[in-house]
């Protein structure tokens, strides 16, 4: 197993990058504990948008990121069908977008036809990769790469993606 970094230094690297943070999620389901009671909920029928406390930290994260000029994004990978935490991923989405992130969706048959990877990844400023790694109770840790040759692999696959995919708002549209 690489080198992981977890808890107040994977943090960091959200706000020590310069311009840009770009995610590839590859997941159908993610098991953050964190998320385990705002997707109960979810279930039992309380609307997603008025229950954002849980999220609330990344969220405010995110604005002050996008106010002070710097650009996060991602590209999720949508399972056929979607899974049940992607259904509710999907309404959780809007939120996401008020706070400044841009998200657009690719279909796990285009990914896969891409040739892209199925493990999720963060790119910062396009020189630092935090490859994640999850277990059975959600991320265990990022590694992080810095060579040269598999950051600029990790970039072709976001070149790829990015061409490839629909944003939400195109994607809710059909």
């Amino acid at each position: 197993m690489p080198e992981l970094i977890s808890g107040e230094a994977f943090s960091a690297l959200f706000r020590e990058f310069d311009s840009s943070a770009w995610r590839w999620e590859a997941q159908g389901t993610y098991n953050q504990p964190d998320e385990v009671e705002p997707w109960q909920r979810w279930r039992d029928g309380v609307p997603v948008l008025q229950d954002l406390d849980w999220l609330r930290p990344w969220l405010d994260e995110i604005q002050a990121a996008t106010e002070s000029g710097k650009v996060f994004q991602r590209v999720r990978m949508l399972t056929e069908p979607l899974t049940e935490y992607l259904r509710w991923q999907m309404e959780v989405t809007p939120a996401n977008l008020a706070a400044g992130e841009e998200i657009w969706l690719l279909t796990q048959a285009a990914a896969s036809r891409l040739g892209l990877p199925e493990h999720d990844f963060w790119i910062f400023d396009r020189m630092k990769v935090a490859v994640l790694h999850y277990g059975a109770q959600g991320l265990i840790g990022a590694e992080i790469v810095t060579e040269p040759a598999t950051v600029a692999r990790y970039e072709q696959w976001r070149k790829i993606a990015c061409v490839e995919a629909v944003s939400y708002e195109d994607f809710v549209k059909t």
